[in-house]
């Protein structure tokens, strides 16, 4: 089975020690919430592309990077297949309805690269809708950056190995089995189809306006520290003053009585059962 070439180190980096990642996580986290109030406060719209191969560890980046922020202004796109209608569309047309307003972030879980990658290589486009892609996505991204908005592009790299055991971990595992599908095992079949057309995707699109970001992916830890502090590094934020908060003295009661028990259902105490204190003695 071919391996990507060119960009991949030579020699493979120990995983990062868990303690070292949480730490680091944690304070990476922190200045994203910081950049969020400078978000709001500047009306700055930011749009952000994860892309790569299946289980390459886009999604639980995703989920890092959205942890503390408010999933009002923060949101995440992850498409299903377009609808008849849909399929009617300019092909931007779904993903321009999901773009940011001011103070907002949104992450793209899969984007409008998905013509570029699997409808390609599986042939759910004609060849002249693949091509009339790759001439307007830099257009339209060219377009995007003309009118202010932060757009950044990463591309998960992951080996061919590493892919397999994350596959045959899911297999395995009941909890993560749903995150398998047809087109997950069409990747393994498929990979020197895939790895063709993302050199081609990235031949006329990683342009200077939106340059495509690559994330060694192998180990999970290092692609998730190294992607966010990245993301950062190439945002003009800087700390906000926060209006100061104080709570409220609580008023003095009005009489209110509280309805008896009996009259609500509430939910049974399942955790008592757990709790060895409850059944001691």
């Amino acid at each position: 089975m071919a391996k990507d070439n060119g960009t991949r180190p030579a020699k493979k980096a120990a995983r990062l020690p868990r303690d070292v990642y949480e730490k680091e996580l944690y304070r990476l986290q922190a200045e994203l919430v910081k950049m969020q109030e400078w978000m709001r406060v500047e009306g700055a719209r930011i749009v952000v592309i994860f892309e790569g191969r299946d289980a390459a560890g886009k999604g639980s980046t995703i989920k890092r990077v959205a942890e503390y922020l408010n999933p009002r202004v923060a949101r995440i796109v992850a498409l299903p297949a377009p609808t008849e209608r849909e399929r009617t569309e300019w092909y931007f047309q779904r993903y321009v309805s999901r773009l940011p307003a001011a103070g907002e972030l949104i992450l793209f879980d899969r984007s409008w690269y998905n013509r570029a990658g699997v409808e390609h290589v599986m042939g759910f486009c004609t060849k002249e809708e693949y091509s009339r892609f790759l001439h307007q996505c830099p257009i339209f991204e060219r377009l995007l950056v003309e009118e202010g908005i932060l757009l950044r592009k990463y591309w998960f790299s992951v080996s061919d190995e590493e892919q397999q055991r994350r596959f045959k971990s899911r297999l395995e595992d009941p909890m993560r089995r749903w995150k398998l599908s047809p087109m997950d095992f069409e990747s393994i079949t498929r990979w020197e189809n895939y790895s063709r057309a993302k050199d081609e995707m990235f031949v006329h699109t990683d342009i200077p306006e939106a340059p495509w970001n690559v994330v060694e992916s192998d180990d999970k830890r290092r692609a998730r520290i190294n992607m966010i502090a990245h993301l950062l590094s190439t945002i003009p934020y800087r700390d906000v003053k926060l209006t100061p908060l104080r709570l409220p003295a609580r008023p003095p009661s009005q009489g209110y009585i509280r309805p008896a028990r009996d009259m609500q259902a509430y939910v049974p105490d399942h955790a008592a059962q757990l709790d060895p204190r409850a059944t001691a003695g």
